[in-house]
């Protein structure tokens, strides 16, 4: 490919970098409003039940997309059928699979509540796989034109504050069933938010009737990409589940490390905020054979995401007391699983960037890493819980236990699967520049002096602020060259949109108008 071709690229990721970075920032405003609500109101021992219960609905969500969030890209830069056929071929085949589960999670309703306790309005979380298997792939098709600023609609306003505001508004009716109904509420929402720009963007099939061999062969395509996808999320949501089974009569344990996550996992949504382009740019360049600029955009995309994380898990984390105690006195507990999540995320850079190439090139070694992953993080999960309890700690210690694994698990996958790139691309991929140093030492200083000399007000209300604004200002005089300046600079070259064979050409990347 031509340099501009590889500007092109690099303003088309920077540019739907800044877009769901906005997103990001919205998602962090409407976030906290929901766990102020509920640990407020619903109390850490309810946020336990509804951690557990939407984890299996997650999980069934993630099933039902069959890795169509990141096959959906490379099926509609390669298939000649209309675009808008291909995408109803993955809406039926999700629709099957979500049939089938939502079914088997109805009649059997344990997986959900362990402790036996649901009434019926809990029991229809199992409708939410519906909204959010079909939001997935709407999403995914939107973004293969660009169109990045639906995802921010979708996911960084619509679905949060549906959350939020229903929560609170149910607590007044249906306090015992309040999160699970909210929940519902939201996805639903969010499934129809995805639904309209995606019809308005390819609008409806045309001559297209499903085919169970084509869809069939379809399920077995996508195959190692879902496997990849669940085993990716579940790195995520395994640990709260292990801790779920050993602390069947402290549910407040649970619902203590869920807000701790919760907190942590916001400088993971800097990561998606890439991926719905740096696949499909990845998949040109692969056709392209491309290889030094695949290197290129991998190690690129990864300093900003980490560097970007780096800086927000300063800022959360060294006066995480204080924010987790914003939720009630009892989460403070969840204080040191709170530094080893942040520390987990940022740790987890290189290995989500360097799976965006992996999952196209190397899909079955990259599966094995992640089944690997996840095998090692359940090992040392449960070897961290037996030690609790022979030392006789209290429950919450197994949460710092449970997130002390992920730290170590995600730390060593990034190690492997950033090597694995790096020998089939035959160019070095790095995420890690001494640059983050140099600006993690002055504002890890202002935070611990914030911490010791302020109040916990005022070190949340002022020290949180200065920290930021001491990394980013050493990050951007010292650290970002030129390449990396792009992220922020609105003029930095309009990408190219791509539609497939007898496709009008989309728009190139749409701003969140929020």
């Amino acid at each position: 490919m031509t340099d501009a071709a590889d500007q092109r690229d690099m303003a088309a990721l920077a540019k739907g970098g800044r877009t769901n970075f906005l997103g990001f920032l919205l998602r962090l405003g409407a976030t906290f409003p929901f766990m102020l609500i509920a640990g407020r109101m619903y109390g850490a021992a309810a946020l336990g039940r509804y951690a557990l219960a939407t984890l299996a609905v997650d999980l069934a969500g993630q099933l039902c997309t069959l890795g169509q969030k990141r096959g959906l890209a490379q099926r509609l830069a390669g298939d000649e059928r209309r675009a808008a056929n291909i995408i109803a071929d993955g809406m039926m085949l999700s629709l099957m699979m979500a049939a089938l589960v939502a079914g088997l999670l109805w009649w059997l309703p344990a997986i959900m509540f362990p402790s036996g306790a649901f009434a019926l309005a809990d029991r229809l979380l199992v409708l939410a796989i519906f909204p959010i298997t079909f939001a997935d792939i709407a999403l995914a098709a939107l973004a293969y034109r660009y169109d990045v600023g639906a995802t921010v609609r979708a996911r960084s306003i619509i679905q949060p504050w549906a959350l939020s505001l229903t929560a609170l508004g149910v607590w007044f009716v249906d306090r015992p069933s309040g999160l699970s109904i909210a929940y519902l509420v939201s996805m639903t929402v969010c499934g129809i938010a995805a639904l309209v720009p995606l019809l308005r963007s390819f609008g409806l099939p045309r001559g297209w009737r499903p085919h169970p061999l084509r869809i069939g062969r379809l399920a077995l395509t996508t195959m190692p990409l879902a496997v990849a996808d669940i085993v990716e999320w579940g790195t995520r949501k395994l640990d709260i589940y292990i801790l779920g089974i050993y602390s069947t009569l402290t549910p407040e344990s649970v619902g203590v490390y869920y807000v701790a996550q919760q907190v942590a996992t916001l400088p993971q949504k800097l990561k998606t905020s890439f991926e719905p382009i740096l696949g499909p740019v990845i998949t040109r360049n692969l056709r392209a054979r491309n290889f030094p600029g695949i290197a290129r955009q991998v190690c690129q995309v990864g300093f900003w995401i980490t560097a970007a994380q780096a800086g927000i898990a300063l800022a959360l984390g060294i006066p995480g007391r204080g924010v987790l105690g914003l939720m009630g006195p009892q989460f403070v507990e969840g204080d040191l699983a709170l530094q080893f999540l942040l520390a987990a995320e940022v740790g987890a850079a290189a290995a989500v960037v360097s799976e965006a190439a992996l999952i196209y090139m190397a899909p079955m070694r990259n599966l094995w890493l992640s089944l690997g992953t996840i095998v090692l993080q359940a090992v040392l999960t449960i070897i961290g819980m037996h030690v609790d309890d022979g030392f006789h700690l209290t429950p919450f210690d197994r949460a710092s236990s449970a997130a002390g694994a992920l730290l170590v698990t995600l730390c060593l996958a990034s190690l492997a699967k950033t090597l694995l790139l790096r020998r089939l691309l035959g160019q070095p991929v790095s995420n890690l520049r001494w640059s983050l140093l140099l600006a993690v030492v002055p504002a890890a200083m202002v935070g611990w002096a914030a911490n010791a000399w302020l109040p916990e007000w005022a070190e949340i209300a002022f020290g949180i602020p200065a920290i930021l604004a001491t990394y980013c200002g050493v990050i951007w005089t010292w650290g970002f060259g030129p390449d990396d300046r792009v992220l922020l600079r609105r003029d930095a070259g309009a990408p190219q949109s791509f539609a497939g064979p007898g496709e009008p050409a989309a728009p190139a990347i749409v701003e969140s108008q929020a």
